[in-house]
């Protein structure tokens, strides 16, 4: 089931002309959502899912061809495998104005272009929050105050990740 998962996620594809084609339609208006944006590629004769609209929008090749290495090499990795394996991540949460506000979706360099802006509330409240997630269950969450840079991530990892681990698999190897 990963495996097919992962190779749904990385692998699909679609042609450098239907990528020009959501470039010209994303040109148009900086500010769809990523539905509207799927409805008008579809409807230029492209059909896809909003995934992969969004990752044809932000992932460039070299980006791409680490993720297809990345499944590749799992390509082959058992259930007892995966069941090993403990995700982490950590997000930020707006509490108002959406999540993150408009998305403007735009080319290195055309950051101050007119068109590309909109005015937003300057320090919108948020909160930053890591998690964890295995196949043995959850870990805490831990709610990040300031900067995550490498010295508080290290401490994150030590307090949070690394007793979610032992909470989970005990004395057993987790990846």
């Amino acid at each position: 089931f990963v495996w097919k998962y992962l190779k749904i996620q990385v692998l699909l594809k679609t042609t450098r002309r239907g990528d020009r084609t959501l470039r010209k339609i994303v040109e148009k208006d900086r500010f769809q959502t990523l539905g509207d944006l799927r409805k008008q590629w579809t409807e230029s004769g492209v059909e896809t899912s909003r995934a992969t609209v969004h990752r044809r929008l932000l992932l460039n090749q070299k980006q791409r061809q680490k993720c297809l290495t990345w499944a590749t090499e799992k390509q082959h990795w058992t259930v007892a495998q995966w069941s090993k394996v403990l995700f982490s991540d950590e997000s930020k949460f707006c509490m108002s104005f959406g999540n993150q506000g408009a998305r403007v979706w735009r080319k290195t360099g055309e950051k101050e272009m007119p068109k590309c802006l909109k005015s937003s509330v300057k320090y919108p409240q948020s909160v930053m929050v890591w998690g964890a997630v295995s196949a043995a269950g959850v870990g805490p969450l831990c709610f990040i105050k300031g900067r995550v840079n490498a010295a508080s991530y290290q401490e994150i990892l030590e307090h949070f990740m690394l007793p979610s681990a032992e909470k989970l698999y005990g004395d057993e190897d987790f990846v």
